[in-house]
């Protein structure tokens, strides 16, 4: 019997991260989940990975701003013995002007967007090349393709990633391993209710106001994106279908980068 293949989520344990790898243990993944918290901790999001599971749950805590992404990977390889799939989710914001944008917040978005899946991609690659099948979806954003203001450190990093996406992309494509980014709109996430708060202070504006002028007012269907969307989208990027789908950039936003 062939082995089960495995899967590696970075920031796994609420939001979008959550739902990718709970479609991909359903898929039959092996999962690892990881996140910054310890394991006791987030022991809800392992019992609902582990509920709709048709193979093996493991977590590892890892701050991918440490530069801890090899480690991340080496331990995945170490568990299930193989990485097929490699889902960079984690990521951060920071809303500021640029004049007041401290250099410890841009270094730290950065780290975890851009550094954190180089650190994945290049330890993965070499395991995903000796079996000449592998997928890597880069989590970028609607941020990845346009920018907004008070940004700039997550709409760089965003933009980076896509270009990493595209490079390795090439390097890999004799060797039947996909490298593609998935850009979502606004899903409403922790990620994303924490930043409305910060976006009503910048603006001085109510939550509710941000929530209709500045996060739906972009998406011209004025809904937030769903988690399910962006996992049923990673699920099928898996599949052997997507085999042609690399080095590009699939938008999930309401339309957003229509305009």
């Amino acid at each position: 019997m062939a082995r089960r293949k495995a899967a590696l989520v970075t920031g796994s344990t609420s939001g979008i991260g959550l739902a990718i790898a709970m479609r991909l243990a359903a898929d039959g993944y092996n999962i690892m989940l990881n996140s910054l918290e310890p394991e006791e901790q987030i022991t809800g999001a392992i019992s609902a990975v582990k509920k709709v599971a048709k193979g093996g749950v493991a977590y590892i805590q890892a701050d991918l701003a440490l530069e801890q992404g090899t480690d991340l990977v080496i331990d995945t390889i170490a568990h299930f013995g193989r990485i097929d799939v490699l889902v960079n989710n984690a990521g951060i914001q920071k809303v500021s002007r640029i004049e007041d944008f401290l250099q410890e917040d841009w270094e730290h978005v950065r780290a975890i967007i851009l550094d954190g899946a180089f650190h994945t991609i290049r330890a993965a690659v070499p395991d995903m090349l000796s079996r000449k099948w592998g997928r890597i979806i880069n989590i970028a954003s609607a941020h990845a393709l346009v920018a907004s203001p008070f940004k700039s450190a997550y709409v760089a990093a965003k933009h980076g990633l896509l270009g990493l996406t595209k490079t390795v992309a090439l390097e890999v494509a004799e060797s039947s391993i996909t490298v593609n980014a998935i850009c979502p709109g606004y899903v409403f996430t922790p990620l994303v209710e924490k930043q409305m708060k910060d976006q009503a202070q910048v603006h001085a504006m109510s939550e509710d106001q941000v929530r209709r002028n500045i996060m739906l007012a972009p998406q011209p269907t004025k809904q937030f994106v769903q988690v399910e969307e962006i996992a049923s989208m990673a699920s099928y990027l898996c599949g052997d279908m997507a085999r042609s789908i690399t080095g590009t950039s699939i938008a999930i936003d309401g339309g957003w980068t229509a305009h």
